[in-house]
């Protein structure tokens, strides 16, 4: 086994482990990737202010999110699929989390159910909502949440229609996958994944398959899904959602100040600033440009999470300085459950855990309550410059000459 000293190491891992459809799956963007880089590129232009000869002793990355206690400001972002990453992925993903003290975020697209999640875990986990056409199911299936005790509901407000893939159309994406030559060659070369999928009988759409009328195995399910994503879907369908689901709603996928502002006024707990990974909008900017933006505009009013672009502890911090105050991994989390399982996505806590508490110590902050802009330096004048402009900020920004 090597030496895993960082997110990129079980990347490479994953990359060698999972099969190519999957693992493309996880690690690309929409169209020509442009955002998708983006999200991680932009984060080399945020640098750090190091402080010296401060007292570093008792710190703590112990914080809430929407008023659950978390060990860190991350949480586990839904990803679809997860279980094609790693057999049982999201069930593996769900228990590392638990241990580690982070919320775990259930996909409506998992391979493994709610109520596979809900069997194999002892505390609640939140579950992400896509709005369909069927609101019959779309009931259900928040009733189903609730049911299992889910403690918050995240809805998803930026896939109405599908990003193109190019990746996944050229591999030919499915759950599970079609045994074409080139896929049984690929997974062919994949034992320790081939072995895991064996040994479980969770290789469909979990919360889907058997749950919607007419649908009872992957051909039906593909016709249900191609046509169910609802593109009139509109803010005045969120009240719906919320009275159904009659608990803590958080609101994902803003990227524009206009539209946080309509977060606010649906009285959400929370709304995260996120493109998806880079996903949906190829050409749009990446999360960690708009999030002060917006953190300045309703901040104040509605609790700012951020995702997008996370691959270290030290993004995290950077994140919480731009004014979030919780932030999401979706990849860097795939990306241990691929290349170790459950033990990988517990490394992948780890490692962001490190980090944070080490640059959060080197900066001069022992609690999160100390991050704030201050600690933050950038070299490109297109940070600089809008930021040091905000009157009656607390915190000053410096731009690197």
């Amino acid at each position: 086994m090597p030496v895993i000293t960082c997110i990129e190491d079980l990347r490479v891992l994953a990359e060698r482990r999972v099969p190519r459809m999957f693992y493309d799956y996880a690690d690309s963007g929409s169209w020509t990737e442009s955002t998708y880089r983006r999200n991680t590129s932009d984060f080399d232009d945020i640098l750090f202010r190091q402080r010296v000869a401060v007292d570093m002793a008792g710190r703590s990355a112990v914080t809430k999110m929407i008023g659950q206690d978390v060990s860190m400001p991350v949480a586990l972002a839904p990803t679809g699929l997860t279980g094609m990453q790693h057999a049982d992925g999201e069930i593996l993903a769900a228990k590392a989390a638990e241990a580690f003290g982070v919320p775990f975020t259930l996909s409506t697209m998992s391979i493994c159910s709610i109520e596979d999640v809900a069997a194999n875990t002892a505390k609640p986990f939140w579950f992400q909502l896509y709005v369909m056409k069927d609101r019959d199911f779309i009931e259900r299936l928040i009733g189903r949440a609730k049911d299992a005790g889910c403690s918050a509901l995240v809805l998803t407000l930026d896939l109405q229609i599908i990003g193109q893939r190019h990746k996944d159309l050229k591999n030919g994406l499915s759950a599970p996958p079609k045994l074409t030559i080139p896929n049984i060659i690929n997974m062919s070369t994949k034992l320790r994944w081939g072995l895991g999928m064996l040994q479980t009988k969770r290789h469909e759409f979990g919360n889907i398959v058997g749950h919607v009328k007419g649908v009872t195995d992957m051909s039906s399910l593909s016709a249900w899904t191609a046509e169910q994503f609802d593109p009139s879907f509109t803010w005045d369908d969120i009240k719906w959602i919320q009275d159904v689901w009659g608990g803590p709603l958080i609101l994902k996928g803003i990227l524009d100040v206009e539209d946080a502002k309509r977060a606010v006024d649906t009285g959400a707990e929370a709304l995260i600033v996120s493109n998806h990974g880079g996903r949906q909008l190829d050409g749009a900017r990446s999360s960690i440009r708009l999030l002060p933006e917006i953190v300045d505009a309703v901040g104040d009013q509605i609790e700012v999470q951020f995702d997008s672009g996370i691959r270290s502890g030290q993004d995290v911090l950077k994140a919480l300085a731009l004014g979030a105050k919780g932030t999401y991994i979706g990849r860097a989390f795939l990306y241990g459950l691929g290349a170790m399982g459950q033990a990988g996505v517990t490394k992948t806590l780890e490692l962001i855990h490190k980090e944070f508490d080490t640059t959060m110590a080197l900066c001069g902050c022992r609690r999160i309550e100390e991050i704030d802009r201050s600690i933050l330096l950038f070299e490109d004048d297109s940070w600089a410059a809008p930021l040091a402009e905000e009157a009656g900020k607390p915190s000053p920004v410096r731009a690197v000459n």
